[in-house]
């Protein structure tokens, strides 16, 4: 019965959306849209961030528009960050939260929302949603990554046609495996490594590569900037460069800590958007369809949970939410542990995490990488490191952190008697959050799999999919055995909600 009521707020919801013209009237010229994303970038790493990764095109960009220091995605993950940006919904209430995913049948995305407003909505690159229907994207190549030479005809077309745009160009770096770029930049014994790293030889060998991928990255950002100017539209077009999850070292990419779910997001739009802006308000990735859809003279439908940007970006407001929530399981990545379920919230000073299985030991790709097996054999005579990896692979039931005071979550407040209110308070807004998304805790942790795309749906050369999608062939066997299992874990999904 919920899922009905669902589809049917969603086809109201998406009739709402054209109802009537606001902000975007007063412009006659509606504007375009350019999204910029990376792939498994800390945003720690960039230049203009404080990171040691040379990023000029970056920082220039930043000095033309607003950089927003406190962005968040839904989840620490590829697919399922891509599919909470195109939608504007949650990820399990969209239905895409494991990766390698794809969204409820009824759920819509930006295609849907701006071409009835007369744009052309392209993705170049990266894709990892599915299913088809539900992103009927121009697909302008099959690659990885986006062709600078492809991008360019599509804007020539939308330039000489004038007819207003938006194209997200999907990068696949600094994604694993880190081979592109020039490593020399980055001299191993020279370069600083996190605080929350184990300093060994693989470590830093890694790390180099890392960083010389986003200075890769980073030349891709100033070739698809470029294309702005080169076609004339550089004025009316909004364009957004972003550095999606953390990358897939140890406490970034698939955990809910701040390094895994924070984000660059850096926005520029020449007589609207202020240049040279540092913004702190609290901002996700789901309120970019809805700001979408309002710059573009349309009314962002209800059924969104993101909230538009547009009064921050151009009305100089520095507050936008007072929470952000993520999202994590481990079911359906490669080598993840079989049920990891993690939810979390942030106000701007606490962080609250809810492990569900506090019991079991966290396993993903990161734990088999060569630099973290060189962090257990070290752990085995170094009390730091076998610190570190205690950490990282077995967690609490609760965690809470001062993330002004302690931006790398290292000190856990949960048991501080000081700290119980905010602590209580946070816990209680999650569980409200989660039982307005469906989010049943456990009970969803076990579905999870029944929440996987089939390969054909997904890059076929996302070096993940690989392993997790032998895993999510395995998902009709597991949809049994999640039922079987759920008068069992009722109790756990009650415990979890």
């Amino acid at each position: 019965m919920l899922r009905r009521v669902f589809l049917k707020t969603m086809g109201l919801g998406a009739l709402a959306g054209f109802t009537r013209v606001s902000w975007g009237a007063e412009s006659a010229a509606k504007p375009n849209f350019l999204f910029i994303i990376a792939d498994d970038c800390t945003y720690r790493d960039i230049g203009c961030y404080g990171g040691q990764a040379c990023t000029p095109n970056i920082d220039k960009f930043a000095t033309e528009g607003m950089r927003f220091t406190q962005c968040f995605q839904a989840a620490p993950m590829c697919s399922p960050t891509r599919h909470n940006i195109y939608t504007g919904l949650y990820p399990v209430k969209s239905g895409a939260y494991p990766n390698h995913t794809h969204v409820n049948p009824g759920v819509q995305s930006v295609v849907h929302y701006l071409k009835p407003l007369g744009y052309r909505v392209a993705l170049d690159g990266k894709r990892h949603i599915g299913p088809p229907d539900a992103f009927p994207f121009e697909y302008l190549n099959a690659g990885a990554d986006p062709d600078v030479a492809t991008a360019d005809r599509f804007i020539a077309e939308c330039a000489r046609s004038e007819t207003p745009f938006c194209l997200f160009m999907c990068s696949h770096q600094p994604h694993t495996p880190w081979n592109q770029g020039d490593p020399s930049r980055y001299p191993a014994d020279k370069i600083k490594l996190p605080p929350y790293f184990v300093d060994t030889p693989e470590t830093r060998e890694d790390m180099s590569k890392y960083l010389a991928e986003i200075t890769y990255f980073d030349g891709q950002v100033g070739s698809y900037l470029a294309l702005l100017d080169k076609n004339g539209v550089a004025d009316n077009t909004l364009a957004i460069v972003v550095s999606e999850q953390g990358s897939s070292f140890p406490f970034g990419k698939w955990t809910c800590y701040d390094t895994g779910l924070q984000s660059a997001f850096i926005a520029r739009w020449p007589g609207r958007i202020p240049s040279g802006q540092v913004n702190d308000a609290l901002i996700e990735y789901v309120d970019v369809l809805p700001t979408y859809i309002e710059a573009a003279g349309g009314t962002p439908p209800a059924i969104l949970d993101g909230k538009s940007l547009l009064p921050v970006l151009t009305g100089g407001k520095t507050a936008h939410k007072d929470y952000v929530y993520g999202e994590m399981t481990t079911r359906g990545i490669i080598n993840g542990s079989d049920h990891f379920g993690v939810r979390s919230i942030r106000s701007k000073q606490f962080k609250y995490v809810y492990n569900f299985t506090p019991e079991v030991k966290f396993e993903c790709a990161a734990t088999k990488s060569k630099h973290f097996l060189s962090w257990e054999e070290k752990a085995k005579t170094d009390p730091d490191a076998a610190d570190k990896v205690r950490r990282y692979m077995t967690r609490p039931a609760e965690e809470l952190y001062d993330a002004q005071a302690d931006p790398y979550e290292w000190n856990n407040l949960a048991d501080d008697p000081e700290y119980a209110d905010i602590k209580a308070d946070l816990r209680k807004r999650l569980l409200e959050w989660m039982d307005k998304m469906g989010d049943k805790g456990q009970q969803t942790e076990l579905e999870a799999l029944q929440h996987m795309a089939k390969g054909k749906d997904l890059d076929e050369g996302d070096e993940e999919g690989a392993g997790a999608g032998k895993k999510a062939g395995k998902a009709k066997g597991a949809a049994k055995q999640a039922k079987a299992q759920g008068n069992k874990a009722k109790a756990g999904g009650k415990k979890g909600s």
